[in-house]
This record gives C-alpha cells, sequence and structure tokens, in this order.
C-alpha cells in the first residue's frame, strides 16, 4: 500500500509545522515578557522607597556634636544639624560630674528655640590637662517628623 500525498496534505503538514514554530515563539515572548514586568515591578517598587525615605529624611533634623579647638588651648562643643528640616527646642545635657561644660553657657542658650539645617551652636568647653577623653553629651529635638528626638554622642579630644 502506498502512500500518497497530495497537495494540500503537505500545505496542512507545513501549517501545523508553522503552527508550533510560532507557538514556541510565543511562549518564549510570554517568558521574556514577564520578567520583564516583574523586573519593572522590583525596580518601581525600589524606586518608590528610595522616594519614601527621601521624603521622610526631608522632615528630620539630625543633630549632632563634636569639640573644636579654637586657637592654641581653647576648645568649643560645636552642637550643628546636619539634617534636611529645622530642628526645634533643642536641648542638651551631659553626665553630673562632667565639666565638660560652663553650666551659664548652657543656660544662656538652651534650649535653643531653633536650629536650622547646616548651621550650629558653639558651647565654650573647659578642657585641662585632667580632664577626660570622652564626653557623653546627649541632645535633645523636635522636628517635623516627630515630636521627641533623642540622640547620644561620645565626643572625644
Amino acid at each position: 500500500m502506498a502512500l500518497s500525498f497530495t497537495i494540500s496534505d503537505v500545505l496542512a503538514a507545513l501549517a501545523l509545522v508553522l503552527s508550533l514554530v510560532a507557538t514556541v515563539a510565543t511562549a518564549r515572548f510570554n517568558a521574556r515578557q514577564k520578567s520583564l514586568i516583574e523586573s519593572q515591578e522590583l525596580l518601581n517598587r525600589r524606586l518608590l522607597a528610595r522616594e519614601q525615605s527621601e521624603a521622610a529624611a526631608s522632615e528630620q533634623a539630625d543633630l549632632s556634636a563634636s569639640l573644636v579647638k579654637v586657637g592654641q588651648s581653647n576648645w568649643r562643643l560645636k552642637i550643628y544639624n546636619r539634617g534636611k528640616a529645622a530642628a526645634r527646642n533643642v536641648t542638651i545635657t551631659t553626665a553630673e560630674d562632667d565639666d565638660l561644660l560652663i553650666q551659664e553657657d548652657v543656660v544662656s542658650k538652651f534650649p535653643l528655640e531653633l536650629l536650622e539645617p547646616a548651621h550650629g551652636v558653639d558651647l565654650i568647653s573647659l578642657i585641662h590637662l585632667g580632664s577626660k577623653s570622652k564626653h557623653e553629651v546627649t541632645l535633645g529635638w523636635s522636628d517635623d517628623f516627630r515630636d521627641s528626638n533623642t540622640k547620644t554622642v561620645y565626643v572625644t579630644i
């Protein structure tokens, strides 16, 4: 028994092969498209998280302190705002037995009503041969992000 193929049989087989090739190509394209969509969603989530953190940072003050030598033997404790928002009602506390600051200078300047970004305030420091090399300074303030912020800074000579 001989098999005979007509032109319509050959065309039907070619159409079947072409259909299978198109199906495989479509499946590959869909897999790539799905991968691209997942990457895009991940990127969008990361961009959104970064925007939210930048928006939160724009409402936050970041206070810090450091000891700065002025001249031959004079020292100042510099309190400064590294944040992007103003700090309000700034307070400073040191240990009871710490003789780092002149209390009259602290009382005359603190609580500080407002400390703008990139600004600071200097306090006269009493550094002598018997001074400790490390001092604990606790800063407190309010900003647009939170009403009660505290930060403990250890300043060293």
